[in-house]
Parts: C-alpha cells; structure tokens; sequence
C-alpha cells in the first residue's frame, strides 16, 4: 500500500467513540475534559514488544538516530466527575523515523517489513503512567510530525477498552529539529495546520516540551470516558 492510498483511507474512517483528555501542563485530577480520539492510521503492528526503549530494532540492534525524546504517559479513566489511574493499561506507542520511514511495513520507497524499531509498549503502573525514550519523529508527505499511540485493557469485573490516538508537536521546535541531520533535506515538509488529521483535534494533543540534555522531554495525561 502507497502512503497516498494509506492517507486517502485515513480520510474515510470516522473518529473512534472513546476520548481522550490533554493534561500534559495540569492537575488530571482537575481537568476530565473530554476531546475526540484519532483514527489509528495504516501503520500500525501489535508487536508486542514490551520495552521502555524503542529506538532501536531488536534483530540487528541498530539505534535510529535523531534528536532524543523522553515521553512519559498517564492514562485515566473518567467516570462520574473523577479520573482514576488505569493501572495494568498497555499502552503502545509507534511513529516513523528521521526520514518517515516506519518499520515492519514496506511502503513506497521504502523496505522495512520484519524491521521494528520505534515500537513498543509498557503496561502503566499504579498510577497509570509509562515511560518511553525515542526520537523525535520525522515527517512524510501529508502528515506533520506525530506520534501514535494505543491504550487498552480488561480490569477484572469490567468490559474491555481500546483507546488510539496520536501527540503533535509546536511548530516552531519542529523548524530547529529539522534543520539538523538526520532530518535536514530540501523536500518541503507538512506543516500542522495542513493536516487534515491534526486539524480535527490536534491543538489538544499537542505536547509541551521541555529541554532535556542534547533532546526533549514531555508528560501528556489521557482520559478515557468510561461511563
């Protein structure tokens, strides 16, 4: 599948009937606003690698080089006014590398299938929180600069859940990140508000960094409306 057959069946799918909520600079405790959730996209692959670090591809062990970045995530679950902590959540996280390029996929231009790098998942802790350490992604033509991620689970006693959405970043970090290697190229990039996707609901997921050594560092805290 092309990336321009892939985008056009992205345009197709309705939104799915769970939401998220952006706590990433505020008391989640304070702050169950509900916003549409965001469709999964075609790159998506149930590895099921569980692992904090995901920048590299676990068969040949080479790291995907960019500029490093630190995400932690919380998930919580809202029900009647308040936001719990979904302790045991799995919640995956995938993107493309520097130069757009996702792994376990061969897609025009590029040959990546049985590759897995910058994917993987943890299972939230007490507090609902995971940690992950990447790159900053890269961009390809028709998307801006996103992450993906999926939370889901079965609590005892309870039904299961599935939450996908995707984190955006402030243009203005994106213009310094991609005019160092390996990003740097002469391709005009997509910028946000050319995306149709991030139009829909991207101004809530988007992260706020904060400098962190030679790379970034964001929290981002998501509910799910439960009942």
């Amino acid at each position: 599948m092309t990336r321009r057959k892939a985008l056009s069946l992205i345009g197709a799918v309705s939104l799915l009937p769970f939401d998220a909520v952006r706590g990433a600079d505020v008391d989640p405790q304070l702050s169950c606003v509900a916003t549409p959730a965001q469709t999964e996209g075609p790159y998506f692959v149930d590895e099921r690698l569980n692992r904090a670090d995901i920048r590299s591809d676990p068969l040949s062990g080479i790291v995907k080089e960019g500029v490093p970045l630190k995400l932690r995530l919380f998930a919580h679950a809202i029900a009647a006014g308040a936001c719990t902590p979904l302790a045991g959540a799995v919640i995956d996280v995938w993107h493309c590398d520097a130069t757009g390029i996702y792994s376990d996929v061969d897609d025009s231009g590029s040959r990546a299938a049985g590759q897995k790098f910058l994917r993987g998942y943890q299972v939230a802790g007490d507090d609902g929180g995971v940690d992950f350490v990447t790159i900053y992604p890269g961009c390809y033509q028709g998307r801006t600069a996103h992450i993906h991620f999926k939370i889901r689970g079965q609590p005892a006693g309870a039904r299961s859940y599935a939450f996908t959405s995707q984190l955006y970043f402030d243009e203005a970090i994106s213009d310094r990140v991609y005019a160092r290697a390996p990003y740097a190229r002469n391709a005009p990039r997509t910028r946000n508000d050319a995306d149709f996707i991030y139009r829909s609901s991207g101004k809530q997921l988007t992260l706020a960094l904060a400098p962190d050594g030679s790379g970034y560092a964001a929290r981002f805290d998501v509910g799910l409306r439960m009942a």
